[in-house]
């Protein structure tokens, strides 16, 4: 009887731990998991250093229907800001888009992307420095990859320079603190002020000429 109660007491602890331990893991994917855009819309998820500048060029587009602030691409489940502005949880800053590709084709995302980085730099966009700031097209499909690669090989062609932004298969991805979504209609001057003093602008015209950040 002692055996017994005394095997009842383990598998008790056991449950306890190891079942513990496989809800929360299912609770951060569940965070984890991005629910299928509604019917008829598409994802796009694109990485071009701070995300609070990457917004405003895509919520400016006809026909896309959101954006979000986030993180994709790293090894750590439900980043904090913190922990991805300090690097080594090989996350980037990056942004998903929501749209109607029957009034936005997944070709103008790019080139409205493409337009808004620095695609020759590697593991920096303009005064942030570190992976977390690289340039990345997070693909959902297969007609996303080639559209990404074509494009991609048309922008090294224009600028006669290696491309260094990855291409590479969307995984998690985890929106942001609130705070960070819509920043630049939040906080208009503190965004303007952060902007200017990164000198984004100034290197997408020196790359980009009339086409910088359209």
């Amino acid at each position: 009887m002692k055996v017994v109660f005394a095997l009842a007491i383990i598998a008790l602890a056991a449950f306890l731990v190891f079942g513990w331990q496989s809800t929360t893991e299912v609770s951060l994917a569940a965070q984890a998991a991005q629910p299928a855009p509604p019917g008829g819309f598409a994802k796009a998820t694109f990485a071009g250093g701070c995300f609070w500048c990457m917004e405003p060029p895509f919520d400016k587009l006809p026909g896309v229907v959101s954006t979000t602030s986030g993180y994709t691409g790293g090894r750590v489940k439900n980043p904090s800001y913190e922990q991805v502005s300090a690097g080594g949880t090989g996350h980037a800053e990056a942004v998903q888009v929501v749209y109607d590709p029957s009034k936005v084709s997944y070709a103008k995302l790019l080139e409205v992307f493409w337009h808004n980085v620095d695609p020759l730099t590697a593991n920096r966009q303009f005064c942030d420095h570190g992976d977390q700031y690289r340039t990345a097209i997070f693909f959902h499909d297969a007609e996303q990859k080639r559209l990404a690669e074509t494009t991609g090989a048309q922008v090294e062609k224009e600028l006669g320079k290696k491309v260094v932004t990855e291409i590479v298969q969307a995984g998690p991805f985890y929106a942001a603190e609130e705070y960070h979504q819509d920043y630049y209609q939040k906080n208009p001057v503190r965004y303007k002020y952060y902007r200017n003093g990164c000198g984004r602008d100034r290197r997408l015209a020196e790359l980009w000429g009339d086409k910088a950040g359209h």
